[in-house]
């Protein structure tokens, strides 16, 4: 059952109810899921603002789907006139650009955090045999913790991709060379297969941000952490760290001073923001 286009309903299941945030592929929107009654994200495309290669991208996205405490990955999707929508846990915290953007250079005890929680996450998406390629502060979305100890989930699986996949080229974008986000790609990989190293490539560049505040920096600071962050930002693949779990043992190597007191992480959802039929209503 559909209800006035202020408070709709999609597919007979989730009832939309305000923007979240928007961007490339599409608009994420906090909704009611009627059925278990619980507070979910849909992302939504309005079909007419798409183009083949657009869509393709989100469905391929839906195809994602990794259990994990640190993975934001699609739980299911739906369809309905000019809607289609991926559902997936709501995330109240905004991501790790806001909390750059509101902070600058973070506590290495924050940093440590945060890195710790990514690399378990690449850990889980590359045993799948998936390989992110856009991972940036943008797509590392953060649960509403206040001031204790932030918990970061890896989101945005449109352009990720398998060794096992052809490539596909859709819409102008090859779907498996070496896409991402400047600043954060990797060099010395082929376009032909994907490869979990150059996730690593770019989660040591979000370390060196995290610690310095200044995007696509080239300067390693100085520090317990630097070994590692030269290690996974090393040009040649062949000598950058081979795995997330040699990553993972190698940071908790380090140790360091531990800290209950993080920067703040506040709910970003709580303000009213626009409605649904204002979103439509700017897509026509």
């Amino acid at each position: 059952m559909r209800t006035s286009r202020r408070h709709r309903t999609v597919a007979g299941r989730y009832l939309l109810l305000d923007l979240v945030g928007a961007g490339g592929m599409g608009a994420v929107w906090r909704a009611r899921d009627l059925r278990s009654g619980d507070t979910v994200a849909v992302k939504l495309l309005a079909r007419h603002d798409t183009d083949t290669g657009l869509l393709l991208r989100f469905v391929h996205e839906q195809s994602v789907r990794i259990r994990h405490p640190h993975v934001l990955a699609p739980t299911g999707w739906a369809a309905e006139d000019e809607l289609v929508v991926l559902v997936m846990d709501l995330v109240r915290g905004g991501s790790v650009h806001d909390l750059l953007r509101d902070h600058g250079a973070l506590p290495e005890p924050t940093v440590r955090v945060l890195l710790d929680q990514l690399l378990q996450a690449l850990e889980a998406v590359h045993a799948a045999g998936v390989v992110h390629r856009d991972l940036k502060p943008a797509n590392l979305l953060l649960d509403a913790t206040g001031r204790g100890r932030p918990h970061l989930r890896l989101a945005d699986f449109g352009v990720a991709a398998t060794a096992a996949e052809q490539r596909i080229a859709v819409g102008g974008l090859d779907l498996d060379g070496p896409i991402g986000t400047d600043g954060y790609l990797a060099p010395g990989h082929s376009a032909d297969r994907p490869d979990p190293r150059q996730d690593l490539y770019a989660a040591g560049r979000v370390g060196v941000e995290l610690l310095t505040g200044a995007r696509a920096s080239d300067r390693v600071p100085w520090g317990p952490l630097q070994p590692l962050l030269h290690a996974l930002t090393e040009p040649d693949p062949g000598r950058r760290t081979p795995s997330a779990a040699a990553a993972l043992a190698h940071l908790r190597a380090i140790g360091g001073p531990a800290s209950d007191v993080h920067p703040l992480v506040p709910d970003r959802l709580s303000a009213r923001r626009p409605r649904l039929a204002e979103w439509l209503d700017r897509r026509t």
